[in-house]
């Protein structure tokens, strides 16, 4: 089992791993791997309207954010092509619902997990719409559930430990990452299969945890609408929705947070507490919000301590 006890750290009160940091930026850089090309989430994708395909890739300051993604897709990053099975990790990029920032919350993501000896899965999840979706509150979380059934479907053939497969999300993506972790018995998915919805462990950088007023309300929109009710909020307010089984979590989220506040994980990190949820809560004194793999106004740097959680939770080797 998890042998991580409750935590909650500040920067003031954390060690220095910066020297730990450049050392794995290093290797990360040195590390070379054959990038697969996306793959079709769904034989036939549920909750889906047939309208034209919109999707479309910009760069904004060097990174790459995918706009109106309305066909679901995966790009799976395997360490290395051979007979060791190995942890996964599915990366869930932020964007607020709007758009998903595929460079700095994806692909560089999926490249420093390798470097750690974690597979990883980026998922390409579909933007809420009505033009698109039957239900679209619900398409995300579809995907994410689609995701992991995969995973876990394919274990053998793409090298994965089925028991060691992980949800990570930036932004919004912490809220499609949470939403898996507090509603994996609620399928939104038909699979003959029963594989376990649930993820073994929960990765969320300066996540969206609350629909309730200090959440993110363009995120809220963007799933929900504007006429919501409260059976939705309460649905998708993942804090209220952690229970006693909710998977270990790592969260990581900086105190001058404008954009998603930093209540969002201090609340979560309390309510999986309050459950006898294993939970690490980094707060970093200033970084603002979407810094991805690196946060420049801080010594400190969220990588090496998630390594340094993974292995203290028995997923990777010490």
């Amino acid at each position: 089992m998890f042998s991580i006890p409750f935590e909650r750290i500040t920067e003031q009160s954390g060690c220095c791993f910066m020297k730990s940091f450049y050392c794995l930026l290093a290797a990360l850089f040195m590390f070379t791997m054959a990038t697969s090309q996306y793959v079709s989430l769904y034989a036939i994708t549920p909750n889906n309207i047939a309208d034209s395909n919109r999707e479309k890739e910009i760069m904004i300051k060097g990174s790459a954010r995918v706009n109106m993604v309305s066909i679901p897709a995966y790009q799976y990053f395997r360490v290395k092509n051979d007979s060791v099975k190995r942890p996964c990790i599915i990366i869930c990029p932020g964007g607020g619902y709007s758009h998903l920032a595929v460079s700095h919350e994806g692909v560089d993501v999926a490249r420093f997990l390798n470097s750690i000896g974690v597979n990883a899965l980026l998922l390409k999840y579909r933007m809420p719409n009505s033009m698109n979706q039957s239900n679209k509150s619900i398409a995300p979380l579809q995907d994410a559930q689609q995701a992991i059934h995969l995973a876990r479907l394919h274990a053998d053939e793409w090298g994965i430990i089925s028991d060691k497969t992980g949800i990570m999300g930036f932004s919004a993506g912490g809220h499609v990452a949470a939403s898996l972790a507090n509603h994996y018995m609620d399928s939104k998915i038909v699979q003959p299969e029963n594989i376990s919805l649930r993820p073994d462990f929960q990765v969320l950088i300066y996540p969206v945890i609350s629909f309730r007023d200090f959440g993110h309300a363009g995120s809220r929109k963007n799933l929900i609408g504007p006429d919501f009710s409260a059976e939705q909020i309460q649905y998708f307010s993942n804090e209220e929705q952690v229970n006693a089984k909710s998977p270990p979590a790592f969260i990581v989220h900086a105190k001058d947070d404008l954009v998603v506040p930093v209540k969002n994980s201090e609340i979560y990190h309390e309510a999986l507490q309050k459950n006898k949820v294993p939970a690490y809560l980094y707060l970093f004194d200033n970084g603002g919000h979407g810094f991805g793999m690196a946060n420049a106004q801080s010594q400190e740097q969220w990588p090496v301590l998630l390594e340094k959680w993974l292995k203290e939770g028995h997923y990777i080797s010490k």
